[in-house]
């Protein structure tokens, strides 16, 4: 499969945009571009410091510390694509990469389109000698910690939008302040976890400045995809678009705050081990796994339990669906694992079976792009399409 049909893509750079302009100006291109009345655009931008965006399918009041980030000036919005709740601002380079529908692309699986894209961003992350590869659902990762969140959206019109969050810095104990997690408070241990389980172009390279990141993914895009990048601003018609798009959607309550069909609910299930206490959490979407939380005081990689955790989320919660993928995880890491596959598999199963009230809006094991990586949906049903129609 080709990337595209066209070789010419217009490059757009911007820095500082409020959430609701960054997002009306992704959707506003892949309207657009999809009619025609744009060319395909590859865009690098960044938030302003900072904006709380969740995903399409997600409810606000589950995902988000939102007096927090009221008090804090932190805008709150919501992305068209799927995935996870995730914090932008200057240190997190908005990648977005617009397609029509005449390009060959438009037509291949969310997860193929995702690993396709990524191509662009791994180039470009080799100029800093950072070795990246497409892992999961959705997600960029070096050596097993996520580097990068992608995304996919199919405007109605036509238009493919490629969406991408790449982690050029990230200031963690904020990030834990604003996203809720499944920690019970947020401590050094808190940090260091999700410090384990994601990773920055800075900590890897030392490379903390932006513009030189953001060329140097443009030059990945155009080495992997070999087209022509021009720079150029938004015409004027796009800009009453976006402004459209901005007071009729993402200025409004009811796309910000819209509400799932289908509540979360969350379970948790403590046992004894002989290899010490275990303690699982998990979050279901309907009757799908949507997140899988597991601690205790034994002794296992963060890395290990991540992978894991990775290959349960949106996974049928039934008995024998969840038994097999333990057994399967055992059989390539049992060694590994001082706990008994028979003792996870127990508290699982207890953590699902105790799944049965729905999330009150405190939220109470909420899914967040870069503390439980992977992909979000609104209901049990949307499962079956996922692939189809959204990310990670």
């Amino acid at each position: 499969m080709k990337a595209q049909d066209s070789k010419r893509w217009r490059l757009i750079t911007e820095d500082g945009v409020t959430a609701a302009y960054g997002l009306a100006a992704d959707e506003c291109l892949a309207e657009r571009v999809g009619r025609g009345l744009s060319e395909p655009t590859l865009r690098l931008y960044t938030y302003r410091s900072y904006c709380a965006l969740v995903g399409r399918f997600q409810n606000v009041w589950n995902e988000l510390y939102v007096d927090f980030c009221r008090n804090r000036g932190i805008e709150i919005n919501r992305r068209p694509t799927g995935g996870g709740a995730i914090l932008m601002g200057a240190d997190q380079l908005g990648v977005a990469l617009v397609l029509p529908r005449s390009e060959r692309a438009v037509y291949g699986r969310a997860r193929e389109l995702m690993a396709l894209f990524s191509r662009g961003l791994i180039r470009g992350l080799r100029a800093f000698g950072i070795q990246a590869e497409f892992r999961r659902k959705n997600d960029l990762e070096v050596n097993g910690r996520k580097i990068a969140g992608l995304g996919i959206f199919r405007h109605p019109r036509g238009g493919l939008l490629f969406h991408a969050s790449l982690l050029i810095d990230m200031d963690v104990p904020l990030m834990l302040q604003v996203l809720k997690t499944p920690f019970e408070k947020i401590s050094d241990k808190e940090v260091s976890t999700v410090e384990q389980r994601i990773v920055t172009v800075r900590e890897l390279s030392g490379e903390s400045d932006l513009n030189r990141v953001r060329e140097q993914i443009a030059h990945g895009f155009r080495q992997a995809f070999q087209v022509e990048l021009f720079r150029e601003l938004f015409t004027a018609g796009e800009h009453k678009a976006i402004d459209d798009l901005i007071q009729n959607k993402y200025r409004t309550t009811d796309w910000i705050y819209r509400q799932s069909s289908v509540p979360d609910t969350a379970g948790r299930f403590s046992l004894k081990t002989p290899a010490g206490l275990l303690e699982v959490r998990v979050s279901l979407s309907g009757r799908m796994l949507k997140a899988v939380y597991i601690q205790g005081d034994f002794f296992a990689s963060e890395q290990l339990l991540s992978e894991l955790e990775a290959r349960l989320r949106w996974q049928s919660s039934a008995p024998d669906h969840v038994a097999g993928i333990v057994q399967r995880f055992y059989a390539d890491h049992g060694a590994e694992l001082s706990i008994p596959q028979a003792a996870l598999l127990q508290a699982l199963q207890g953590a699902i079976a105790q799944s049965q009230e729905p999330l009150k809006t405190s939220g109470d094991f909420p899914y967040g792009c870069f503390v439980t990586p992977g992909r979000d949906l609104s209901d049990s049903k949307a499962a079956a399409s996922i692939a189809e129609s959204r990310s990670n």
